[in-house]
């Protein structure tokens, strides 16, 4: 027979198993860069950029942020109104706990800190949510696919193919309604209100999917330049393969194989990205662009610290 003492132990462990693996996998990886190459040789990169840059692309990227809790803002102006400061908590909490737990199980937090800050319920959070991660999805995606057409022997075939998949989410908003009703004529009538919640997670109108959609545009668009000027700044080059590794860096954290913290998956991405979009194969060149790529993780995640931190200290005061 289990003593409490013992029961309360496992119950810990079970209860904060994911934060658990995090923090191991993060130790391990840490440890595997010393191992490497040395966290010396990596910061170094960081001595040669200089501190003015480092600091401006920091702003950059936590400004980001801002624009973020925005977009969710202007999303439920009913809920939110003349509460940026504890959305902008909510909004950095999950970032965080987005970025370090694994698997994207980080999302799960924003439906539920929203519900519990203003009362919006999980099904409409969540297709709020849902929404939201489409447009990011294919933004990114739109972006990497000017790259392709550009490099393509047959571009008007592939521009006139990037433009409709650039105006992809026109069609899906306009088609909300045809697929609401489809979905409550199918769906049993105990599930009518959860088909009712999650209309309620769409754009209102018109307006609200244009302002929803040109702010995510603007969003990635600022965070990817700031990522490629970073990776440019530690000698990737050409300019391309820092465009690359930024947007692959992206990518990775958008998609379900996201490891705790983005570790190894991060760097994965921007190193697969910039090669991808002409890095040099060389051994030095490759060995540069591996440092550079956690750089830019290490660079991801103080920010996300950064924004949280603002965040707490924000909605302290005006409480």
């Amino acid at each position: 027979m289990k003593t409490p003492m013992v029961a309360s132990r496992q119950n810990w462990f079970i209860r904060n198993r994911m934060m658990l693996l995090t923090l191991a996998v993060v130790v391990a990886y840490a440890a595997f860069i010393e191992w490497f190459w040395g966290w010396g040789s990596i910061l170094a990169q960081w001595g040669k950029v200089g501190a003015l840059p480092i600091l401006l692309a920091l702003a950059l990227l936590t400004g980001t942020y801002f624009l973020r809790t925005w977009r969710i803002y202007d999303y439920f102006p009913k809920e939110t109104s003349g509460h940026f400061a504890a959305l902008f908590r909510v909004t950095q909490v999950h970032n965080l706990l987005n970025i370090m737990m694994p698997f994207r199980t980080g999302e799960t937090s924003f439906p539920v800190l929203m519900r519990s800050e203003f009362g919006i319920p999980l099904a409409r959070g969540t297709s709020a949510l849902f929404v939201m991660r489409l447009l990011d999805l294919h933004a990114l995606l739109a972006a990497a696919g000017i790259g392709l057409a550009l490099a393509s022997p047959y571009r008007g075939l592939a521009w006139i193919i990037w433009v409709a998949f650039l105006l992809l989410p026109v069609a899906g908003f306009a088609s909300r309604r045809p697929l609401i009703r489809l979905a409550a004529r199918l769906l049993p009538r105990k599930a009518q209100g959860l088909v009712h919640e999650l209309e309620r997670g769409l754009p209102v109108d018109a307006g609200a999917f244009a302002r929803a959609w040109l702010t995510t545009v603007v969003n990635w668009l600022v965070k990817v330049a700031v990522l490629a000027w970073a990776l440019g700044l530690m000698n990737v080059t050409p300019l391309s393969a820092s465009f690359g590794g930024a947007l692959g860096g992206e990518l990775s954290s958008v998609l379900p194989v996201h490891a705790p913290g983005g570790v190894g998956t991060y760097p994965a991405g921007i190193t697969a990205g910039a090669m991808a979009f002409g890095a040099s194969s060389e051994k030095a060149a490759i060995e540069n662009l591996a440092q550079a790529s956690i750089n830019a993780h290490l660079l991801i995640v103080v920010s996300a610290l950064t924004g949280t931190a603002i965040g707490l200290l924000a909605s302290r005061k005006r409480a």
